[in-house]
């Protein structure tokens, strides 16, 4: 019989993608797991925000209303930039946060396509 643990279930709700919805704005990629030792659960997920000043702006509260319950622990595995043009469909995820590190783009690119599958996403390491 498989069961699924609180952690896991509570992270198969969380949106893997959570931008907005256009500009040219920070994001973050997290790494949210259960704080159970035994529990290896994870999941990254993907937060982009033009009203961050800075990369921590964004994980702090998202780690933070996530860790509210008690049942989760998060992580910023890195951080970098996204251009969202919604008019040509388009996501262009680049750069680096200077606090986190470069973000695996190719991770978010995963997570952005599967939230917005009828754009084409792209990403390289050119840029701030």
């Amino acid at each position: 019989m498989c069961t699924q643990t609180r952690a896991a279930a509570l992270m198969a709700n969380i949106p893997q993608a959570d931008i907005d919805p256009s500009g040219v704005f920070k994001y973050v990629l997290i790494r949210v797991h259960s704080k159970d030792a035994e529990d290896d659960s994870e999941v990254d997920i993907v937060r982009g925000y033009g009203r961050a000043e800075f990369h921590a702006d964004i994980y702090e509260k998202v780690s933070e209303e996530l860790e509210s319950g008690g049942i989760l622990d998060c992580e910023c595995v890195g951080g970098g930039r996204i251009k969202h043009d919604p008019e040509a469909k388009k996501i262009h995820v680049y750069g680096y946060s200077m606090g986190y590190g470069r973000a695996n783009h190719a991770v978010a690119t995963e997570k952005l396509k599967s939230r917005y599958p009828d754009y084409e996403v792209t990403w390289d390491n050119e840029g701030y």
